[in-house]
């Protein structure tokens, strides 16, 4: 092991510093992608407009309310946007 009697020089403070951010950067880094990855899926609706667009659910509450679809339409199509229609209409999906 070598021994430097006379302390570190400048440029050796300068890489430890250096190495010292970076390492607590990397490490906060990791924790806030890791806390965004694990609270994904807690209580929040999945994002599937951009900010200032109407979901495809408010789209059809517009054409129900303007009375372009009656009530039975309005129950059909959101059942098919929400996942379970083929459990309500009684129809099969097909392969």
């Amino acid at each position: 092991m070598m021994y430097y009697p006379h302390g570190m020089n400048g440029w050796g403070w300068f890489a430890m510093s250096l190495g010292t951010v970076l390492f607590w950067a990397v490490l906060i880094a990791a924790g806030v992608l890791l806390f965004r990855a694990l609270d994904r899926g807690r209580g929040r609706p999945p994002r599937t407009a951009a900010p200032g667009r109407p979901t495809p659910e408010q789209l059809l509450a517009e054409l129900f309310a303007r009375g372009e679809i009656d009530e039975d339409e309005y129950r059909r199509r959101l059942e098919v946007l929400r996942g379970d229609g083929a459990q309500h209409t009684g129809h099969m999906p097909t392969p």
